[in-house]
């Protein structure tokens, strides 16, 4: 697909990313752009940097999500990074996860916008009812929600053993590391590993921490599905 026709602020690297999903991309970066601020959703800071800093961002975790996977956005909020991810990757089958019906009202406008097949779901990973009417998951993504040691807790019991739980993190994310890994380990996961998407598209890539969910009783980390390997 060419870039003709796509608006003039697109970046080349979405028609990578989104393929012939790119309208759609762009259509959500509108709805962003033209009601996140008043909705409480992104900061006015955020405004001109929706592209890089937000959509694209979110969307290049896909490399650390097998084709096919049944996926948990926690704590989806403005979308992010579960609709750019779903956009990017049609093969998955989405949830977003949000406890706010302000936000859940958003989600759901988004999804009817774009006509993107997701499924929105109110409420909060530590709820043991919410547990129990989302199931598992292969994978478990969350942007920006907590610190790590609180994100295990939250999202592991959500993940299927040998899924795994995909965390966008900034500069911090070796501190963090260090810091919760016992945290994690109590809550089931294994050895964290610190890694970038999109390093062949983006100025900046992304940072995540991806941790696997152990095998019940297994002393060792999982040989099932190493972090680092990437989708195809």
């Amino acid at each position: 697909m060419g870039l003709e026709g796509l608006e003039s602020t697109t970046p080349a690297a979405a028609v990578a990313v989104f393929g012939d999903r790119v309208r759609q991309a762009e259509r959500y970066v509108e709805l962003l752009r033209r009601h996140g601020v008043e909705r409480g959703l992104i900061g006015p800071r955020e405004v001109d940097r929706l592209w890089d800093r937000h959509v694209l961002n979110s969307a290049v975790i896909g490399e650390e999500v097998p084709r096919d996977a049944r996926v948990i956005d926690v704590g989806s909020g403005a979308g992010l990074p579960g609709v750019p991810l779903a956009l990017s990757r049609p093969d998955l089958a989405m949830v977003l996860l949000e406890p706010m019906a302000r936000r859940v009202d958003w989600l759901t406008e988004v999804a009817e916008t774009l006509a993107l097949a997701v499924d929105i779901e109110r409420g909060r990973a530590e709820e043991k009812r919410v547990r129990a009417r989302l199931g598992l998951a292969d994978v478990v993504i969350a942007r920006a929600v907590a610190p790590l040691a609180r994100l295990a807790a939250w999202c592991l019991p959500l993940v299927r053993p040998g899924g795994r739980l995909v965390a966008l993190k900034g500069a911090s994310a070796a501190d963090e590391i260090e810091r919760d890994r016992g945290a994690i380990r109590k809550a089931g996961g294994g050895e964290p590993t610190l890694t970038t998407c999109g390093e062949d598209l983006l100025e900046t890539p992304t940072t995540v921490v991806v941790i696997e969910r152990e095998e019940p009783g297994k002393a060792g980390p999982s040989s099932r599905w190493r972090p680092g390997s990437r989708a195809r």
